[in-house]
C-alpha cells in the first residue's frame, strides 16, 4: 500500500548533477552529501562529469546546480499533475508534445540522450554554439541572446523534452544572477568567447589554445610573440602564421603528436572565425590580444581612474611598480617591445579596435610629447609624466560626462 511518500526513481539527470531522488508530493531538492564532498575535491578531469570546467567548481557552481535542479523538480510536479487526464486533455497534451518536437532547442543536440550530460565539443561544434547565440556577431552573448542561451541550456538538461519557455521569467532572473556570478569572470554582465569556453566541455587540445592556466604576464610578452609570428612584418597575423603559433602552443603542451594536420587546420579556421571581428581573414593587433590576454592591464587600476584626486594618490611605489612591469631587462629604460607593450596597454584605454599602424602612430605621438632627449625610449621621469596625463585625461572625461 502506498504511503504517499514513495521515492521517485532517480533518473540519469539526477545522477549527472548529483542530486538525490525527491519524495513524491514534497519536491525538496538537495545535493547528495557525497557529491558536495566530492565536488570540493574534484580534479580538473573529474569536474567534467558535472558538465563544469576545470577548477571552477566553487560554491557558485553548486548554487547553479541547485537552480537547474529547481527546474527539474518543477517539471516533475507538472507531470504529476497531468497523470490523470480526460480524453480532451490527452489530445491537448499530444498536440502540445507535437509542438515541442517542432520547437528547436539548439543545446539539446550536444547532450548525451541518456545521461543528459554535455558531450565534449569539437572546435567546429563550439563555433556552431557561439555563432548561434551571438546573433549580432558583436563578440558577446548578452541581453536577449543570453536569456535565450540560459533558457535552452537549462531546459536541454531535462530528460523530458520541454520548451525553453518552461523556464519562467522569475526563474530566469534568479538563474541568470547565479550563472553570471559563477562564469562572468570580468563582471561585465555578458559572456565573451573565453568565458563560454570555460563553461562548455571541449576537446582537451582545443581548450589548451585558450591558455587559461598560463595567461601572459604582461603586454611586453605579447608584443614579443607578435613580432615572432608576424614573420612577413605585415602588421597582421595571417592564417599560416596563426597555424604556426597554434602548432607551437601544442608543442609546448606536448600535445602536438595528438593533433593531425587536418585537425590543426580546423583549429586555425575556428580561431579565425572566433577572433577575426572584422572578417578580413587575418588577426589585427586588438584581435590577437583577445586570443592572448594578459593577466592584468595595470593601467586600468582604480588609481588611474580617479582624475586629479587619483594623480595625488599616485605614489612613488606605484610609479616603480609600473616601470618594473615594463622594464623587463632592468636597464633603466622602457624600449622596443617593452615600449610597445606599454603603449598597447595605454592604447586599450582609449580605443577598442586597433592595429599595428595605430600602435605605430600612437608611439610617434607619445614620444613626440614626452621623449625630450629623443632617444626613442621612456625613462622613469617620462613615464611619470604619462601616468599623470592619464589621470588628468580621465578627470576631464568625467567632467564632460
Amino acid at each position: 500500500m502506498s504511503t504517499g511518500r514513495e521515492k521517485i526513481k532517480a533518473t540519469p539527470i539526477e545522477h549527472t548533477f548529483g542530486f538525490v531522488a525527491i519524495d513524491a508530493g514534497v519536491a525538496t531538492p538537495c545535493l547528495r552529501e557525497d557529491v558536495v564532498a566530492k565536488a570540493q575535491s574534484l580534479s580538473n578531469g573529474d569536474s567534467r562529469r558535472f558538465g563544469l570546467p576545470p577548477k571552477k567548481l566553487s560554491s557558485h557552481k553548486l548554487r547553479l546546480l541547485r537552480r537547474i535542479w529547481c527546474l527539474k523538480t518543477s517539471v516533475i510536479t507538472e507531470l504529476q499533475k497531468t497523470t490523470i487526464m480526460t480524453s480532451a486533455q490527452a489530445d491537448q497534451q499530444a498536440n502540445k508534445k507535437l509542438n515541442l518536437e517542432k520547437a528547436t532547442n539548439f543545446m539539446r543536440q550536444y547532450r548525451d540522450p541518456h545521461s543528459r550530460e554535455l558531450k565534449k565539443l569539437s572546435a567546429n561544434q563550439f563555433m556552431e554554439v557561439w555563432s548561434h547565440y551571438d546573433k549580432d556577431g558583436n563578440g558577446y552573448i548578452e541581453g536577449t541572446e543570453l536569456d535565450g542561451f540560459l533558457r535552452e541550456f537549462v531546459s536541454s538538461a531535462n530528460m523530458t523534452d520541454i520548451a525553453p519557455e518552461a523556464v519562467s521569467d522569475e526563474m530566469l532572473v534568479e538563474l541568470k544572477a547565479c550563472f553570471m556570478e559563477a562564469y562572468d569572470d570580468n563582471q561585465d554582465g555578458k559572456i565573451d568567447i573565453r568565458e563560454l569556453a570555460q563553461l562548455l566541455p571541449m576537446e582537451e587540445n582545443f581548450l589548451l589554445l585558450f591558455r587559461f592556466d598560463n595567461p601572459l604576464e604582461s603586454s611586453v610578452e605579447f608584443m614579443k610573440i607578435w613580432r615572432e609570428y608576424d614573420t612577413d612584418g605585415s602588421g597582421y597575423i595571417e592564417a599560416d602564421e596563426l597555424k604556426n603559433f597554434l602548432r607551437d602552443l601544442l608543442k609546448e603542451a606536448k600535445k602536438i603528436n595528438d593533433v593531425s594536420e587536418d585537425k590543426l587546420i580546423e583549429y586555425t579556421d575556428t580561431m579565425l572565425q572566433v577572433f577575426d571581428s572584422n572578417k578580413d581573414g587575418r588577426l589585427q593587433l586588438s584581435e590577437m590580444a583577445k586570443l592572448l590576454p594578459v593577466k592584468e592591464n595595470f593601467l586600468c587600476r582604480q588609481v588611474f581612474k580617479e582624475g586629479i584626486e587619483g594623480a595625488t594618490k599616485l605614489t612613488k611605489d606605484d610609479i616603480e611598480r609600473v616601470f618594473s612591469l615594463y622594464d623587463r631587462d632592468n636597464n633603466g629604460t622602457i624600449e622596443n617591445e617593452e615600449l610597445r607593450g606599454f603603449l598597447k596597454d595605454l592604447l586599450e584605454l582609449v580605443k577598442k579596435d586597433y592595429d599595428a599602424q595605430d600602435l605605430l602612430d600612437f608611439e610617434e605621438t607619445i614620444l613626440r610629447g614626452v621623449d625630450y632627449n629623443q632617444d626613442g625610449k621612456i625613462n622613469k621621469k617620462e613615464l611619470t609624466m604619462i601616468l599623470l596625463a592619464i589621470a588628468k585625461h580621465n578627470q576631464e572625461e568625467d567632467s564632460s560626462a
